[in-house]
């Protein structure tokens, strides 16, 4: 492929990424919930707050059918900014670059939201970092979009990678036991693999210390890097599409689509990312050390 079609390979999917991450948070703030009331709900922060300057008490507040709907427009908003966000993905290219910051202000909703499952989470450091290729896919499109030159520099290669490596070492950290495995990642596993839990508590303690060594391989010489990329894109596309196979259902469909879909179409960039890097650095390896 010449150099061109390369690039603007690189900056389609980039372009891709940050779409779907923000399409599938809009989904989810739509038909779902998100987890606002983590903190909005939370005493010992807001309790004196809420009896100073909204004038109830404690009790008053946390049943009041009007702060829960003003909750639920929240949420609401924010659906609408992904929305939004998502749409200036697609037409970064075509839109006045006054647009190309809002997607900034998208990726700060999206740190917010990842901070408030890390606060749900009870403040796990890994539960935060495991959405970087979430969050940072917005950031990344933004930052190739006021580039001059589509082709990507050393240092957002860079910034790239340890993107890569924090999702995916976090995702080792829930995998390996480290944090408290999920409930839905054993059931995922068990579903897919047709296994029992003993062979899927094997089968992610595997998957954990693999994810490891890709966090370490993707910044070794591109030799050996391009092995582990391509690792990452076949595993980060097997967990982007687990979240509807484990729950397939023909007689269900329409159910399965509604309430997996979009955890899908989020964890989008853990694969596109990766794959992203792999297109660039398969083809100019040298320029890339050449390049700042």
């Amino acid at each position: 492929m010449e150099n061109k079609k390369i690039t603007t390979l690189f900056y389609r999917l980039i372009q891709f990424a940050a779409f779907t991450v923000f399409l599938g948070r809009a989904w989810q703030h739509l038909y779902w919930d998100a987890p606002f009331r983590a903190f909005l709900w939370d005493e010992a922060w807001l309790s004196g707050f809420v009896e100073r300057w909204l004038s109830m008490d404690w009790e008053t507040y946390i049943t009041s059918m009007e702060v829960d709907e003003n909750i639920n427009t929240s949420i609401k908003c924010f659906c609408g900014l992904y929305l939004f966000c998502a749409i200036i993905s697609l037409f970064i290219k075509q839109l006045p670059r006054i647009f190309h910051h809002l997607l900034l202000l998208g990726a700060l909703g999206l740190i917010t939201l990842a901070l408030l499952y890390c606060k749900e989470r009870f403040f796990s450091v890994g539960q935060f970092f495991e959405y970087s290729l979430q969050f940072g896919s917005p950031i990344f499109l933004w930052w190739l979009a006021k580039q001059k030159s589509p082709f990507p520099t050393k240092k957002l290669l860079l910034f790239l990678k340890i993107a890569i490596a924090l999702t995916f070492t976090c995702h080792g950290l829930y995998a390996l036991g480290y944090y408290p495995i999920p409930v839905q990642f054993m059931e995922m596993t068990m579903n897919i693999l047709q296994v029992s839990e003993d062979t899927a508590k094997t089968f992610l303690t595997i998957a954990g210390i693999l994810d490891f060594i890709v966090a370490i391989g993707i910044f070794l010489p591109w030799r050996w890097a391009k092995f582990f990329l391509s690792y990452a894109i076949f595993w980060g596309f097997g967990t982007t599409i687990a979240r509807v196979w484990a729950y397939f259902d023909w007689e269900w469909l329409d159910y399965v689509l509604l309430q997996w879909l979009h955890e899908s179409i989020m964890r989008m960039p853990h694969f596109l990312i990766p794959l992203a890097v792999f297109v660039v650095g398969n083809v100019y390896s040298k320029q890339i050390h050449e390049e700042g």
